[in-house]
């Protein structure tokens, strides 16, 4: 008996495809790894104001070699403490600044770079006992082993640049590191941590999701986010050759410097490329200048933003205008205080919160939230 043409497309025919079948079963995985990437995320930030404090207390050379492993143990004995104190006062840091530093006082800023370095080991841990679990049970979603491998190079990279600021500090007539080499692992931390933000924004949605969203996503937007991105991160970096050479200590007059709208003495070192890294009033003209410009980048980008249909989108741009001005009010109320500890580090984690805005802002431009038509108008 024949059988009609419909009976036999029922028979054949495929189940119905369910909602998120492109990531189906994988969710679990994205959501362990996005936990382990929010500690680590929570690490770095921890890192990076530990850093900043160890900075402003004086403390980076107080251990004068790098022992990745042995290290970890700090002097246990009143020998190994003078074994340490020893060589710290060997180093021009001691002869020519801290000439007459009692041993209780070395120990204070013996401990501030202890505790660096020993944070940096347990992100090292942390990163590497995370990745391995994952590995082993199954659990990093498709494609992102070499992303989680690069963070943990990354950060095998950030210590050896660690020390190579440090080996700087070390050398004859040396009073702190070297300024561009601070620059660097401050630069290398923040890197890190922003791809940190990132992956852990991409792994709060499925990749069927993602790309459902791309398909709305504002390129210009997303483009205009790129450069707040760059003029941000240049920013930081200069920011750390300020804080590299106590620069943000002086000219602590505002809007003028020492009177003028440009410092005295602006390219009075030789060779004048020294001046952008050793000249405090250069130095601190231009972290000025560019935070300026990144100011009226970012408020003209944010009125852009305010005409896009994507409601989440837009209050993305809102809160990046709203830290843009925050972060430069408090640059301001900083320096005008010759930096103090506890504003200098409030500004450091300023420039955290911005990053990650920008970032933030950049995330939703590209992969916009579904909103209904009402949203859309609002």
């Amino acid at each position: 008996m024949s059988r009609s043409i419909f009976e036999e497309v029922s028979e054949t025919q495929k189940p119905a495809a369910t909602p998120g079948g492109v990531s189906g079963g994988r969710g679990r995985g994205r959501a362990l790894v996005r936990a382990w990437l929010m500690v680590l995320f929570a690490l770095v930030v921890v890192m990076i104001a530990v850093g900043g404090l160890t900075r402003l207390t004086d403390s980076g050379l107080s251990i004068t070699e790098w022992a990745p492993l042995s290290g970890a143990i700090p002097p246990l004995s009143a020998e190994a403490w003078d074994a340490e104190f020893e060589a710290y006062r060997a180093i021009p840091e001691y002869q020519l600044q801290n000439q007459g530093m009692s041993l209780a006082e070395f120990k204070v800023i013996y401990w501030w770079e202890w505790g660096h370095r020993q944070l940096g080991r347990v992100i090292g841990l942390v990163w590497a006992l995370g990745f391995v679990g994952l590995l082993a049970t199954r659990n990093v979603p498709t494609g992102w082993t070499g992303r989680l491998l690069l963070l943990g190079a990354l950060g095998g990279l950030q210590g050896a640049i660690g020390w190579w600021m440090v080996s700087s500090g070390l050398e004859a007539g040396m009073l702190d590191v070297a300024s561009y080499r601070l620059a660097i692992h401050l630069g290398l931390a923040f890197l890190i941590l922003a791809l940190i933000a990132w992956y852990v924004m991409a792994l709060g949605r499925d990749e069927a999701a993602l790309m459902q969203a791309r398909r709305s996503g504002d390129k210009r937007l997303k483009g205009m986010a790129t450069g707040v991105l760059h003029l941000t991160f240049l920013q930081i970096l200069i920011g750390a050759l300020v804080a590299g050479i106590d620069a943000g200590r002086n000219f602590i007059d505002w809007p003028l410097m020492a009177g003028g709208f440009t410092p005295p003495d602006m390219w009075v070192l030789e060779p004048v490329w020294r001046n952008l890294f050793e000249n405090d009033g250069t130095v601190q003209f231009f972290h000025r200048i560019v935070g300026y410009l990144l100011f009226i980048f970012g408020v003209a980008v944010w009125w852009m933003a305010r005409r896009s249909a994507l409601v989440a989108t837009k209050r993305a741009f809102d809160w990046v205008a709203v830290m843009l001005l925050g972060q430069m009010v408090l640059g301001i109320i900083t320096v005008m205080h010759s930096s103090p500890w506890y504003l200098a580090i409030l500004h450091q984690f300023g420039a955290v919160v911005l990053v990650v805005l920008v970032l933030r802002a950049r995330f939703l431009s590209l992969y916009p939230l579904p909103q209904s038509v009402r949203g859309a108008g609002a």
